[in-house]
């Protein structure tokens, strides 16, 4: 996969606009005493958007492709939080912040229409292991209630 594959990606390309806006225009208007706090996080959610889209395409089967892409809405969300809280405390104006959420919106759109298209096309079903699956059993947990300290221990 190379850059031209994920550029025609209209998904992908809606997020890494997104993600540059709000390193362009939002990241800058957070005070100094956020720089390694907000600006961080929302420098980095709104990065994880386009990146998890990227990595979730590069795997060339739809199931993982899916998955990626809730990480990707997962950290859309996270992004627009952080923005909802920039706006609140008045760190970004109420023009920004309108727009910003609409992009979000538009965005969050696009992906569960991607996720949508992947379902149903089912890209990758034929693809090397692609019907292999990984299954952890869990360990059962058994929880008694005998309040009696073993025998062989010392009481306190």
């Amino acid at each position: 996969m190379s850059v031209s594959g994920l550029e025609r990606l209209d998904v992908w390309c809606k997020a890494m606009d997104f993600a540059v806006r709000v390193s362009k225009e939002a990241l800058p208007l957070l005070p100094l005493e956020e720089k390694w706090s907000l600006n961080q996080q929302l420098r980095r959610s709104s990065q994880s958007i386009s990146a998890n889209i990227a990595e979730g395409h590069g795997r060339f089967y739809f199931q993982y492709n899916v998955r990626f892409c809730y990480i990707a809405r997962g950290s859309l969300e996270e992004t627009l939080s952080h923005i909802v809280y920039a706006n609140k405390v008045s760190y970004i104006s109420q023009t920004l912040f309108d727009s910003l959420v609409l992009d979000g919106e538009n965005l969050n759109r696009l992906i569960n229409g991607y996720i949508g298209f992947l379902k149903k096309s089912k890209q990758g079903t034929n693809e090397p292991g692609a019907t292999s699956t990984v299954r952890e059993s869990s360990p059962d947990y058994i929880l008694e209630e005998d309040s009696t300290p073993p025998s062989d221990s010392p009481i306190e």
